[in-house]
């Protein structure tokens, strides 16, 4: 008998060895295709998920650095992870004499309506700002100028954790700032220091009249100050969101600090 050219007595039923060993081939490659197919897809999935998700914790620590907070508690509750460490620091420089106030969003301690110190919470670590630091004796080498080239006060001291927080050693830099306030010891920023109007808001003066007459109408330091706020923005999105922000300001001819000066 011949089936559709098969020879007679040739085995039909599973087929010949050569054939079933093509079709064992065959279906192993196509599994091996579809496995690394799947495994490929659910790596692209994870990267996606991890930068989605990387993506969303810089937004919100973005708008943290934003948000002005209007009260000590509401900063410390804010920032989770700094908490433990916020609370300490907070509670000894609270020993002190210095009085607790806001500025600029975050907590500041200051001593006869001179700021002495004030606090920050950062993705890493937590910190102290001595706003004439540089007039420390620091023989420790605690203190670091998070902002060179930007200011010659300012330092900082960093903490990594809860740990690290030496409160005896805090105590005495806070002490020597204070008495260095008292002897009426200051650096004072230069008053030499050039105007450099970044682009950005050089485009809204040269395209808006009305602005720049405002803003030519302010004193240099707040030129300045305006001038550094649009710089120090890493990304377009806040350039813009500043910008929007002083405009208003500049029409009314106040300077970007004037708040927060007593």
């Amino acid at each position: 008998m011949v089936l559709y050219g098969r020879k007679k007595g040739e085995n039909i039923g599973l087929g010949s060895a050569e054939t079933a060993d093509r079709g064992q081939t065959h279906g192993s490659r196509v599994m091996g295709d579809y496995a690394i197919s799947s495994q490929l897809a659910t790596t692209t999935f994870v990267c996606k998920f991890e930068i989605t998700r990387q993506l969303i914790i810089e937004r919100y620590e973005n708008l943290l650095a934003m948000k002005k907070f209007q009260t000590v508690d509401e900063y410390i509750s804010a920032h989770e992870e700094n908490r433990e460490s916020l609370a300490r620091l907070r509670s000894l420089l609270l020993s002190t004499n210095l009085k607790e106030t806001v500025k600029w969003g975050a907590p500041v301690y200051i001593y006869h309506s001179k700021n002495i110190v004030g606090l920050g919470a950062f993705k890493s670590y937590t910190s102290i700002w001595f706003f004439q630091g540089a007039l420390l004796k620091d023989e420790h080498t605690k203190l670091i100028n998070a902002q060179e080239g930007k200011t010659k006060s300012l330092r900082q001291w960093r903490f990594n954790s809860f740990e690290e927080i030496e409160d005896k050693l805090i105590l005495e830099y806070v002490e020597e700032a204070v008495r260095n306030q008292e002897l009426g010891k200051q650096i004072k920023p230069s008053k030499n220091k050039p105007l450099i109007i970044p682009p950005e808001l050089k485009m809204v003066l040269d395209q808006n009249s009305e602005i720049r007459d405002c803003f030519n109408e302010l004193s240099l330091t707040n030129q300045r100050d305006y001038a550094e706020y649009i710089r120090e923005a890493k990304r377009d999105e806040t350039k813009s969101k500043r910008l929007q922000k002083i405009i208003p300001m500049i029409k009314e001819k106040k300077g970007l600090n004037d708040k927060y000066k007593k």
